[in-house]
C-alpha cells in the first residue's frame, strides 16, 4: 500500500510509484506512436484513411466504456474495502483471544492461588505466541508463500506438522481448540468460559473464510477480457475517428485520452485481489507485525520484530 504522509498536489501529480502510469506505459507508448504514424501519414499523403468516419461513435462507445469501467471499478474496490475491513476484524479478533487468554484460562474462584502458576504462565505465553503465528499463517497462505517463517514463533515439531496441511490455518486453529480443550480438562478453565474462547476461535474461522471467498472467487474472466478487448480496440482506433477533427494534435488527444481508459482498466485489476504484493495492495505484513506486537507485549515479551517501514513509500 502506498504511504505518503502529507502529500501536497504536484508530489501526487509527478509521482510514479503506486501510479497506474508504471502499469500501462508501454500500451500508451504504442496506440501514441500508432497516432503518430497516422497522423503524418493523413497530413503528409493527402489520402485519408476515412473518409466517411466521424466522432459520433467514439463519442457513444466512449460514454458505454466509462460507465462499465465504473463499474468494475467499484466492484474491484469492494473487494478491496472487504478484504480491509476483514483483516480490520482479524486485528480485534486476536487482541479479543488474547486477552482472554490471559484473563480466562487460570486460577478458578476457590483456588488457593491467586497467581497463575509457573505451568498455566507456560500456556499462556506458548498459546499467545501461536495466535500470532496463526495471524501470520493466514498472510501467507493467502499470498501462496511457504510457512517457514513460522519457526521463530512456534517449536520445529509444530512447524513440521503443518508440512502436509492444504490449509495450515484451518489446522492451527484445530490445535488452538484442542489447547483450550486441555486446560478446560485440567481445571484451568471454568465451564462457561469455554464457550466463550470456543466463540472467539469460530470468529477467526469466519473471518479467514470471508478472505479466502475473496481470493478464491476473481471478477469473472468474460467480463475482464470483455472490457480489456474493448479498451484496446477503441484507443487503437481513435485516432481514425478524431483525425479530420483535431488534425495534427490527434496523437495528443489519444494519448490523453488513452490514459484515462487504460488507468482505469489497469486500477480495477490491481486491487482486485487484495492480498497480493502490488504496490496498492493491502499492507497485510504491516498489518500481522503490528498484531504480533500488540498481542506479545501483553505477556512481556521484550525480542519482539519491529514493525516494518515502508519502503519508497510502499508499505507492504
Amino acid at each position: 500500500m502506498i504511504v505518503i504522509k502529507d502529500p501536497s498536489w504536484w508530489r501526487i501529480l509527478f509521482k510514479w510509484r503506486g501510479t497506474a502510469l508504471k502499469r500501462i506505459w508501454p500500451r500508451l507508448l504504442v496506440v501514441t506512436l500508432i497516432a503518430v504514424v497516422i497522423t503524418i501519414f493523413d497530413l503528409k499523403s493527402g489520402v485519408p484513411f476515412h473518409p466517411d468516419l466521424t466522432p459520433l461513435p467514439f463519442t457513444l462507445i466512449g460514454l458505454a466504456l466509462g460507465i462499465f469501467l465504473g463499474f468494475r471499478n467499484n466492484t474491484s474496490y469492494d473487494r478491496f474495502w472487504e478484504g480491509r475491513k476483514l483483516w480490520g476484524r482479524l486485528v480485534n479478533t486476536a487482541r479479543t483471544i488474547t486477552r482472554q487468554t490471559l484473563t480466562l484460562v487460570g486460577p478458578l474462584a476457590g483456588d488457593e492461588r491467586l497467581e497463575p502458576s509457573e505451568e498455566q504462565r507456560a500456556f499462556h505465553r506458548q498459546t499467545v505466541h501461536y495466535v500470532a503465528a496463526y495471524m501470520h499463517c493466514v498472510r501467507l497462505h493467502l499470498r501462496d508463500e511457504d510457512h517457514g517463517e513460522l519457526a521463530r514463533l512456534l517449536p520445529p515439531s509444530e512447524v513440521t506438522a503443518l508440512d502436509g496441511e492444504s490449509n495450515r490455518p484451518i489446522a492451527m486453529l484445530q490445535t488452538l481448540g484442542d489447547r483450550y480443550r486441555e486446560a478446560w480438562l485440567k481445571g484451568w478453565v471454568h465451564d462457561q468460559h469455554l464457550p466463550l474462547l470456543d466463540r472467539t476461535l469460530t470468529e477467526l474461522c469466519d473471518i479467514q473464510g470471508g478472505c479466502e471467498r475473496i481470493k478464491a472467487t476473481p471478477i469473472p474472466f468474460s467480463y475482464t477480457a470483455l472490457i480489456h478487448r474493448i479498451v484496446a480496440l477503441y484507443c487503437f482506433s481513435l485516432p481514425f475517428g478524431i483525425m479530420h477533427s483535431v488534425g495534427a494534435y490527434t496523437p495528443v488527444v489519444v494519448a490523453i485520452i488513452s490514459y484515462a481508459f487504460f488507468g482505469l482498466d489497469a486500477v480495477g485489476d490491481e486491487i482486485e485481489d487484495p492480498f497480493g504484493k502490488d504496490d496498492n495492495d493491502l499492507p497485510l505484513t504491516s498489518i500481522t507485525a503490528m498484531i504480533e506486537l500488540n498481542i506479545r507485549q501483553r505477556i512481556g515479551d521484550q525480542d519482539i520484530p519491529p514493525r516494518p517501514q515502508p519502503v519508497d513509500h510502499v508499505q507492504i
